[in-house]
């Protein structure tokens, strides 16, 4: 389901020096980033949309850190974005590539379908949402609502009236708790943490020293009101910024709880 924006959104690219694709239509192609941790994912994505006429597929990548280089060097129209992966989720990339190159949009491609998920991604500043389960056509129809500076839902995510709450609860500012209140930076380190990383193995993938990591997951323990490591990996596995790839042990005291 699309929405209109609040104002038009005209979809211009830097010279790069490549040559515009064109339809034989006349009409410019849009061109297309897929965001997927999964291989056979990605490569059946690449297949099925290059097929169609309108998309360009420029690339694909693996993880959030690869979408956000990919995305300042091509200048995508649309980044196709997968929500849970390792090293940057989905959301912490959506965020950097709206701030680093606003005029590329994204949409989100996952499995989530919870409201938490779904204005966790607005927030972050996705221009539509669709799951996992949509047939091709809806795929298309996000596709081209997103580029043409539209807001798209999935129909199976919910009607008008739940969508227009969406993007109405997105847009406060006011009464930020949890996530929330991290920075980009800290949103890093949290997920590092929840993917059973050590400290200097996080300084290390982020080019930071170890007390700069240790100082930033003191801010995180404080915000979140986590008592320890633990709790931070409970908190991001709850959230869905990570996926069932957390510390065995950890995974285990879940599922005690929950049973």
């Amino acid at each position: 389901m699309a929405t209109e924006p609040d104002k038009a959104v005209t979809t211009r690219r830097k010279s790069t020096g490549e040559r515009p694709s064109w339809t034989r239509a006349g009409s410019q192609r849009i061109r297309l980033l897929i965001v997927d941790d999964h291989a056979i994912l990605r490569q059946a994505l690449r297949l099925m949309l290059e097929s169609e006429p309108e998309l360009e597929v420029i690339g694909d990548a693996a993880n959030g850190r690869e979408a956000v280089a990919i995305t300042e060097k091509m200048l995508p129209d649309v980044v196709l974005m997968d929500m849970v992966m390792p090293g940057l989720n989905g959301l912490e990339a959506t965020r950097q590539i709206r701030k680093r190159c606003p005029k590329t949009r994204v949409l989100i491609l996952t499995g989530y379908m919870e409201d938490e998920q779904i204005l966790s991604a607005l927030r972050a500043g996705a221009a539509g949402y669709v799951v996992k389960r949509s047939d091709t056509e809806e795929l298309l129809l996000g596709i081209r609502a997103v580029h043409r500076g539209n807001t798209y839902f999935s129909s199976a995510i919910s009607d008008g009236d739940a969508i227009n709450q969406y993007l109405w609860q997105a847009k406060q500012k006011d009464g930020k708790v949890g996530y929330d209140l991290l920075t980009s930076r800290e949103r890093e380190v949290l997920q590092l943490i929840a993917e059973g990383h050590s400290n200097q193995r996080i300084a290390q993938e982020l080019f930071i020293s170890v007390k700069t990591v240790e100082a930033h997951k003191a801010h995180i323990m404080s915000k979140l009101h986590a008592r320890n490591r633990t709790d931070l990996i409970r908190y991001a596995l709850r959230k869905g910024l990570v996926g069932l790839d957390a510390p065995p042990d950890v995974l285990e005291s879940e599922t005690e709880q929950a049973g």
